[in-house]
């Protein structure tokens, strides 16, 4: 599913609504990194970054330490950082180039070109002083406007309001094409309204997540306070009391990887008699859409959800969509109202410090104007000659793909033809979009950053309601070109690269093939993987939610994947708490069909002549470094929580050591035997691309 896009006060629907659970290569954009070994070591000789070899460690007992360890042993995580990697080493030059790029824009932008857009909301952003001297004022029209809700008729439209404004509210809206028909949109209910990051956040009765919550009740407290809200913490408690009331309502993050069982379509009059006593047209006439036809992902969930709000106080009601709409303008406002937004995320989290201002005012225009910012980012920083290769690199990917196909002794023949005509009809992106966003209709104006963040958050939403009605957008981005990151859209069958990525060490046009192919080609391979995981492989090569398997075929493959939830199982990154093997089976199985197909891909690259042998490494041993290098990463202990709670990603360096024991190249190349750390005996390593 494709979302509304509206920003969100808090991670939780981010994490729930991952381009139909196929997940990204990273959760979000990764934390910036500082480390001697840079990006351009990655580019010379083997492409092995020799400084960050662990010596002591054999390949043959843990390949993510043998790899990083001397890395992850001479480097913490920095103070503002909630995790430490690789990523951040190309996050940290990037942030330095979009830096330029911005300065840029603000010294030479035309009254209302994108470039002056771009520099007004990022000097917006950085008036701290004027800021501190406004105080929580920017906020009290739309706080003035609960006040005026004087019954639950005007809830819809209420919540309309805040929708459009990126505010949470218990139901939330989303524009995508409809997962049976993927010609035409659809409008999307989906539940909403917590402040935490997920359900087991208000319902686990650990003393982890009970001192979570007292952080959580303290902050509510802190932000009415700053409102000038009587009874504070009453009213904090009270919408505590009322979000552990949803939160028992909603569906584990395990159900909402069902695009069958969330798939509910509903005319709007039907709603009604399902879910009495909320006027859901009123709802939607507030968002300005004129149609009768809705699905709903988790009709139980709208139920409860209408009996709820319906013996719910007015005045909690009220509360909760104060909370929401400060929670939400929190980090635009004063550096009272800041420092108990950051006071939130450092107990969910762990990190120590803010990052600096600057870095803040970057991601603001990224949410506001990214398009505009990519646009200025290619053109500075993405070579034509990159996305050529990369081209030829999927097209490699694509071909072992199916060829790999052709091998799989547990699908029918009738399968395999329905996984290639899927295949052949990927589409694949790479750099940047065909055609440029318009921003000409987003009125930002200098000096008035939350008026700015409300209207550019209108902007957006605006853009994704237009949808409803018309022909579906296959040339659309999911992410900007200066995204660290990579996506499979099921519904769209494309495989999406942003220029940012495409940088060394996970691509590099003069690098060693070997190691491009164990880092890019293997994110490349895992994007594609997705379109036949446990959820994407149920949705056709033209995107429609459709089963095209033998019912043979389908539980052969089911049982295979379980193999895999029960390995993943077994793992516990923090003392108490495992990984939820079914949570992360889509990404799990992406990773262990990604780098086996990435392998084979680079075996055709070869066209039949031996690898060569590179600063004493062999080609196989390189692939696999490239692999691993591309997952170097630690991870805050808070932040591993809330990752483990709500996250479809193993660990990083499960990524790395979970599947590596279930590739037969792996033991290969390092000759495993048993007594080994990463030894798997062959019977027991689970195939299923």
């Amino acid at each position: 599913m494709t979302p509304l896009q509206f920003p969100r006060s808090t991670l939780a629907l981010a994490a729930a609504l991952l381009l139909a659970g196929c997940g990204l290569h990273r959760l979000d954009r990764p934390d910036t990194a500082t480390t001697a070994a840079t990006p351009a070591a990655a580019a010379l000789g083997s492409g092995v970054i020799e400084a960050n070899l662990d010596r002591s460690v054999r390949p043959q007992d843990d390949l993510f330490r043998y790899i990083n360890g001397a890395w992850l042993k001479a480097n913490e995580i920095p103070a503002d950082k909630t995790s430490y990697g690789i990523d951040g080493l190309l996050d940290d030059r990037n942030q330095d180039w979009l830096k330029a790029l911005v300065e840029q824009a603000s010294a030479s932008g035309a009254p209302g070109s994108e470039a002056r857009k771009i520099g007004d909301l990022y000097a917006a952003y950085l008036d701290e002083a004027k800021l501190n001297a406004l105080g929580a004022k920017p906020l009290f029209p739309l706080l003035t406007r609960i006040d005026g809700v004087d019954s639950r008729k005007a809830l819809p439209a209420l919540y309309a309001e805040l929708d459009l404004l990126g505010i949470d509210t218990p139901v939330a809206p989303y524009v995508h094409p409809d997962a049976r028909d993927v010609s035409r949109y659809s409008l999307d209910l989906y539940q909403s309204g917590l402040g935490l990051p997920d359900r087991d956040f208000y319902l686990d009765g650990g003393e982890r997540f009970v001192k979570l919550r007292a952080a959580y009740l303290a902050y509510m407290t802190q932000l009415f306070k700053l409102t000038g809200e009587k009874n504070a913490a009453g009213k904090a408690k009270d919408v505590l009391t009322f979000e552990t009331a949803l939160a028992k309502l909603h569906w584990s993050k395990v159900e909402n990887r069902d695009p069958v069982k969330t798939y509910n379509p509903r005319t709007l009059k039907a709603l009604a008699k399902e879910a009495p006593g909320y006027d859901w047209s009123a709802w939607v006439a507030g968002l300005g859409l004129k149609t009768d036809a809705v699905v709903v992902s988790q009709p139980s969930y709208l139920q409860g959800y209408a009996k709820l709000a319906a013996k719910t106080p007015l005045a909690t009601l009220k509360a909760h969509a104060k909370l929401h709409a400060i929670a939400t303008s929190a980090p635009y406002l004063s550096q009272d109202f800041y420092d108990a937004h950051f006071a939130l995320r450092k107990a969910l989290s762990g990190v120590q410090q803010p990052q600096p201002r600057w870095k803040r005012g970057l991601d603001v225009v990224e949410d506001g104007l990214g398009e505009a910012l990519g646009k200025l980012y290619v053109a500075e920083h993405f070579p034509e000659a990159s996305k050529q290769k990369v081209q030829a690199l999927v097209g490699n990917l694509l071909k072992a793909y199916a060829q790999k196909v052709d091998t799989l002794e547990w699908m029918s023949p009738e399968t395999k033809a329905q996984a290639k005509d899927k295949l052949a009809k990927f589409t694949v992106k790479v750099g940047y979009p065909d055609k440029w966003r318009d921003y000409s209709g987003l009125e930002i104006v200098a000096g008035d950053l939350l008026g700015n963040i409300q209207r550019s958050r209108r902007f957006e939403a605006r853009y994704n309601l237009d949808k409803l009605g018309q022909p579906v957008d296959r040339s659309e981005w999911q992410m900007t070109p200066q995204t660290i990151n990579a996506y499979y859209d099921p519904q769209q069958n494309e495989i999406v690269f942003p220029a940012a990525i495409l940088q060394a060490p996970y691509f590099d046009a003069s690098a060693d093939d070997a190691v491009n192919y164990g880092a890019i080609g293997a994110v490349i391979g895992h994007e594609i993987s997705h379109g036949f995981d446990d959820e994407g492989s149920q949705f056709d090569g033209d995107g429609n939610l459709r089963d095209w398997w033998t019912k043979e075929d389908r539980e052969r493959f089911e049982a295979r994947a379980k193999q895999l939830a029960q390995q993943f199982d077994g793992y516990e990154p923090v003392p108490g708490l495992h990984v939820n093997g079914e949570l992360t089976l889509g990404e799990n199985i992406a990773d262990l069909a990604g780098i086996i197909i990435a392998y084979r891909a680079w075996e055709i690259s070869l066209n039949g002549q031996p690898a060569p042998v590179i600063d004493g490494h062999t080609g196989a041993e390189r692939f696999f470094a490239g692999y691993a290098q591309s997952w170097m990463t630690k991870v805050r202990e808070e932040t591993q929580v809330t990752r483990l709670k709500s996250d479809p990603h193993s660990p990083p360096d499960l990524r790395v050591n979970g599947v590596v024991v279930n590739v037969p190249a792996f033991h290969q190349t390092y000759g495993t035997k048993p007594g080994d750390g990463l030894y798997k005996a062959p019977e027991a390593r689970v195939a299923i691309w």
